[in-house]
């Protein structure tokens, strides 16, 4: 509890330093495309975290137990879906209330939706912002689902239009279409409805929407969207076949794509998730999910999120497991990741971080590749860099572009959120060494070089 309570200070800590709070917190593109920030211009770091179902599975109180949860860890965005596919959307929430009557989307249960709505609200009071996806892609397009579409375009509009009027006013709603699926393939292309619910969306908003959408596994929305003004913002699926899958590459090259559009992974590998959804594959465990989210967010990301297999689903003695989770969602709450993911943000946050640059060229020895492969960002102003480094090895980093004669340089654990001094460095135009405080797998850190003048705390 008292790990809890410090964890807790130190995020509230944060929100206030950046202004971070909800009388601000209407959300926008950064000036540069890149990231996203409050309509006061602090910085916004997505920290989300993969609660599908809550609206499906929870009783008012476990959805309070969540939230609070998340909360203390550090988490700003709660992923989740108004309509399920699979099972079929038509299934009740807790208290008995389907979401549609006779499925029929133009015909919207007001039972059920007062019930996303008090979610909503209690999320807005914590200060969470809710990923709301209105459904997921199955109903749609029938892709690996058991469900039947129900969307064509004129009631895809229709319910978007319903949607947005109904939420219009709370501003801690980041809207996700797409549900897990691509948006079109060889045979059939789905974005007209999506299109039409989009539409919807921003209409009944009165354009002030905020739109991504989720795709697949080993897809990103820019598959789909790249040359048109759909979405304010894309996000890919790196998912849950493979370890170490590239996300480093595909976020750089979204990161490059003109205009600029901030970029996040939605759904990277979950922790405690059967690799390739198989029983006898092993598992993704806390150290394969820090090196996700940190060569994402190093890599230009504008944040990530975090999951778990059992809470996404919110597997309990009430539900049929899906996928293998090897332990109930109450339980999962406080596996090792989600707190290592809270200090991911605590670390971006403790910089100025509108105007981060991935910047792979500093590294001149040490560079790896697959599980090895290492990460680097600057900062715009060159007042900082940070090095992730997902082996413990010794590198060889060009820091003369920071232009300041002497720095700073200390090692963050990414396991434990703590700190290790290294101490002041004299500048050189010749490559630096640095060797972390233990080396080999599983030995993952980050290293800071600070301009000595910025006065950056040390965490």
């Amino acid at each position: 509890m008292k790990k809890l309570v410090i964890v807790a200070f130190l995020f509230a800590f944060a929100d206030f330093a950046f202004g971070q709070k909800m009388s601000d917190s209407r959300l926008m593109v950064s000036p540069n495309g890149h990231f996203l920030q409050y309509q006061n211009g602090k910085p916004f770091f997505w920290l989300g975290d993969t609660g599908w179902q809550m609206f499906t599975r929870l009783t008012k109180d476990e959805i309070t137990r969540y939230l609070d949860n998340r909360k203390q860890k550090g988490f700003n965005v709660i992923q989740a879906v108004i309509l399920n596919d699979d099972p079929s959307p038509i299934g009740p929430n807790r208290k008995g209330d389907r979401p549609l009557i006779n499925s029929d989307p133009n015909k919207p249960n007001e039972a059920y939706f007062k019930m996303v709505d008090w979610a909503i609200q209690q999320a807005a009071k914590k200060q969470l912002y809710i990923g709301l996806l209105p459904t997921w892609g199955g109903n749609v397009t029938r892709f690996w689902s058991t469900a039947r579409p129900m969307f064509n375009i004129s009631n895809a509009y229709q319910y978007g239009l319903f949607l947005a009027k109904r939420y219009k006013d709370y501003t801690n709603i980041i809207w996700i279409v797409g549900g897990d699926r691509p948006a079109k393939n060889d045979t059939a292309d789905w974005r007209p409805i999506w299109r039409s619910m989009v539409k919807g969306i921003r209409e009944g908003t009165g354009n002030k929407a905020l739109i991504t959408y989720h795709p697949s596994g080993e897809a990103s929305s820019t598959d789909f969207w790249r040359d048109e003004a759909t979405l304010d913002f894309n996000m890919m699926q790196s998912g849950h076949r493979i370890h170490d899958f590239p996300v480093w590459n595909w976020v750089r090259r979204d990161y490059n794509l003109t205009p600029a559009k901030p970029v996040l992974d939605g759904e990277p590998n979950y922790e405690d998730h059967p690799v390739n959804w198989k029983n006898n594959t092993g598992y993704f465990r806390d150290y394969d999910v820090r090196k996700q989210l940190y060569r994402t967010v190093f890599s230009g990301a504008c944040g990530v999120t975090y999951g778990h297999q059992a809470v996404w689903q919110f597997y309990s003695t009430r539900e049929e497991p899906m996928s293998f989770p090897d332990r109930y969602w109450e339980e999962a709450l406080d596996r090792p990741g989600a707190f290592q993911a809270g200090y991911l943000k605590r670390l971006i946050l403790s910089r100025p971080s509108l105007n981060r640059i991935p910047d792979q060229a500093m590294i001149k020895s040490g560079q790896g590749e697959k599980g090895d492969y290492i990460t680097a960002f600057r900062d715009g102003d060159n007042g900082y860099a940070m090095v992730y480094l997902p082996v413990g090895k010794t590198i060889e980093l060009d820091l003369s572009w920071l232009k300041a004669q002497n720095l700073s340089a200390w090692w963050f654990d990414p396991k434990t959120g703590k700190a290790t001094t290294i101490g002041m460095l004299k500048n050189s135009t010749t490559p630096l060494a640095f060797t972390p405080p233990t080396i080999g797998e599983e030995n993952d850190w980050v290293l800071v070089v600070d301009d000595v003048q910025k006065h950056w705390p040390i965490l």
